[in-house]
């Protein structure tokens, strides 16, 4: 089993998971339908600059979000929720980040609007 740290190891006074976790709390106080939800991810310093998380960065939360779901909701939910990132997706970016095992699309913003769209969706088009 998969260990997950709910601290975050981005340095000192990082309050990513915090942040995270509270936004949670908020919207799974009002779900009713599961089902119909999908999570996405952005780290706030990724928007609008071009910058993307690693994929170890960008993994470590969604994994986070996934465990906190299981400890907050419940296992099915947690397993059954697509968790997406969002954080400055390119053609370049997108297969490293799509190969991590709880990151599950992206939210795909100014690269939509690229020819090199095609390869994102390419990139996650794969079979986990």
């Amino acid at each position: 089993k998969r260990q997950v740290s709910t601290q975050s190891t981005w340095g000192e006074g990082d309050r990513t998971l915090e942040v995270c976790f509270a936004q949670m709390k908020a919207i799974a106080d009002n779900v009713k339908d599961w089902s119909k939800v999908v999570i996405a991810y952005e780290p706030v310093w990724a928007i609008g600059t071009g910058k993307t998380a690693t994929p170890g960065q960008a993994q470590e939360v969604h994994a986070a979000v996934r465990k906190w779901l299981a400890d907050n909701v419940s296992a099915a939910v947690a397993g059954s929720t697509r968790i997406i990132y969002g954080g400055s997706v390119t053609e370049k970016t997108a297969a490293e980040l799509y190969n991590e095992v709880d990151i599950n699309g992206f939210l795909v913003g100014g690269a939509s609007l690229k020819p090199a769209f095609v390869d994102i969706l390419l990139a996650a088009n794969k079979t986990k």
